[in-house]
């Protein structure tokens, strides 16, 4: 059953929004979400958190000025998601220009696994140039074997996270990570590669107080804004103010043409206009073109896209980006064929958790296609895919009132030994198994999830912003909301209303094309990811949203639910 819930919002911040020029639907949508005044939209550098807010900053400053110094060569140890490339980009960029020596490794998904380990730290040890310090960024806060392996053959290392710790704090000579325990860094939702611009920031700022710059010559670290925007974005995080605020800035530069090549060839690739550049953008277009080569190939064609200032160069690996991307949707297809045919054998109604595996199954993939059935079905989802050593990786998603790693936590206290390894959070989790213990976790799953639960959390609720008037449904409303900062945490707005379905048909199979009446007019719509046919009358979820074709532009109303 899917219920709309409409958001509570104050009228009287309604109302001062209002006043200030804001549409009236834009501003019960804002004030719902927190805002009472202009003011708190403010989105320039002004408002930024301070960077000396963040606990052991100072000493991630120090002990990169010292490499500085003493000529040391510094490696980074990147993610293999879009948060992790930006925020090596960002940081090799900014590094070089703070006049230290820098390279970067990222780990192939499969080969090595996530974050920094001791095969890894060795890896490194074994270059014709080792490094002196290792830095991480988007990962490390759950390496504490490998940073120990590390000081024993001489290495320094500096994490820059944003993960929630484990039991072990790893022995790093410096922990930058707003999440880590006793820091008091009031954004908790900053990305991995917001967390790395931070450390430059205070790293330039130290360099500034020795008379290595002055106001004047220091380099200008706000050009890497846009990485920043891009990362913090595709990583979902919350957009609290102070993301916000990086968002926008980063957002400005690329509507103004003062972006890097790689991201302008990612746009151009991926046929989105820098001139009207959303965050939404970044969240469905160019993030995942990003993604796609952690999954499927290598990060490093992402690294690079991002890190060139050759534009020949920028296009060549955004092209590479593309067809990896393009790879990956139809790997996904697949799997997705053959994860709904699995669902359709479900009794959902009777089922709290499912666990998924098929041969089609992609270990890169595996999360997507999670996070698809999740959606569907509002249940939590764990798809599992065959590895060269005959196990099995799992990627899963949540919904609202599960918690998926304490889950897992739960599932291997009460089986020990079923789960091998597993880490994650409350709406995503990883974890690997015996292939021979594929069906005894998934009883083991279903279990711990259905004894605890309130039987409401598998009712899946819509929040949404009241309904539209077929007036207030304009091309004004359309490009104010297109330009918003909306995000996790700060969604975009979402309507509904009771449609007369006028027409329906099915397109690729997968997507439902409409013609809705609303009091009279008429608007067409598009409702991804469903091909069922909805009935005549039907309350419909909705952003209104401009499509351009061939040359027109329509308003198109973007169906998200309906309600059942």
């Amino acid at each position: 059953m899917t219920t709309f819930v409409t958001r509570p919002y104050d009228p009287n911040a309604a109302n001062v929004l209002t006043t200030a020029g804001y549409l009236p639907p834009v501003a019960r949508a804002l004030s719902a979400r927190g805002i009472r005044s202009p003011e708190d939209l403010n989105e320039t550098w002004s408002g930024m958190l301070a960077p000396d807010l963040l606990t052991g900053i100072d000493r991630a400053a120090e002990r990169l000025l010292a490499a500085r110094t003493r000529g040391e060569r510094v490696t980074i140890v990147a993610d293999y998601d879009c948060d992790g490339a930006t925020a090596c980009a960002v940081g090799i960029r900014g590094l070089r220009a703070l006049g230290l020596s820098v390279d970067y490794f990222v780990p192939d998904r499969v080969r090595h696994g996530y974050g920094l380990t001791t095969t890894i730290v060795d890896l490194l040890v074994s270059r014709p140039n080792p490094p002196q310090v290792i830095l991480t960024v988007d990962n490390g806060i759950s390496s504490a074997e490998a940073v120990r392996h590390a000081a024993t053959l001489g290495i320094d290392v500096v994490i820059t996270d944003h993960h929630l710790p484990a039991d072990d704090t790893p022995p790093a000579v410096a922990i930058v990570n707003p999440n880590q325990r006793g820091c008091g860094f009031p954004s908790k939702s900053l990305a991995g590669v917001g967390v790395i611009f931070y450390v430059l920031l205070a790293l330039r700022a130290r360099l500034r107080d020795a008379g290595a710059f002055t106001a004047q010559t220091q380099p200008r670290l706000n050009e890497l804004v846009d990485l920043v925007a891009l990362g913090t974005v595709a990583d979902v995080v919350k957009l609290d103010k102070n993301n916000r605020i990086l968002v926008s800035q980063g957002l400005k530069r690329i509507r103004e043409g003062r972006t890097h090549p790689g991201i302008a060839a990612l746009f151009s690739v991926a046929r989105c206009s820098m001139g009207n550049a959303s965050a939404r953008d970044f969240g469905f277009r160019i993030g995942p073109r990003i993604n796609a080569a952690g999954r499927l190939a290598t990060m490093e064609y992402g690294i690079e896209c991002l890190l060139t200032d050759d534009p020949d160069r920028a296009r060549h690996y955004a092209e590479a980006l593309n067809q990896i991307n393009q790879e990956r949707r139809e790997l996904e297809e697949e799997m997705q064929h053959a994860a709904d045919l699995a669902v359709a054998a479900a009794d959902i109604e009777h089922v709290h958790a499912l666990s998924l595996l098929d041969d089609s199954f992609s270990e890169g993939v595996v999360g997507l296609v999670a996070s698809r059935i999740k959606e569907k079905v509002h249940r939590p989802t764990i798809a599992f895919a065959r590895t060269a050593e005959g196990e099995l990786k799992g990627s899963g998603r949540s919904i609202p009132g599960i918690h998926l790693r304490d889950m897992l936590d739960l599932v291997s206290k009460i089986e020990p030994g079923l789960i091998l390894r597993f880490g994650g959070h409350a709406m995503a989790a990883g974890l690997t198994i015996r292939e021979e213990s594929y069906e005894r976790f998934g009883r083991a799953f279903e279990a711990g999830v259905a004894e605890p639960a309130d039987p409401a959390v598998f009712e899946r609720n819509v929040l949404i912003d009241g309904g539209l008037a077929p007036d207030e449904i304009s091309e004004r409303l359309c490009q104010t909301l297109e330009r918003g900062i909306w995000g996790q945490g700060f969604e975009a707005p979402l309507f509904a209303n009771d449609f007369r379905v006028v027409r329906q048909t099915v397109l690729k199979d997968a997507h439902l094309k409409l013609s809705l009446e609303l009091g009279g007019q008429r608007f067409e719509g598009i409702f991804f990811r469903r091909n069922a046919p909805l009935l005549t009358a039907s309350r419909l979820a909705y952003r209104p949203t401009i499509n351009e074709f061939n040359g027109r532009r329509l308003i198109q109303l973007l169906v998200e639910a309906v309600e059942s």
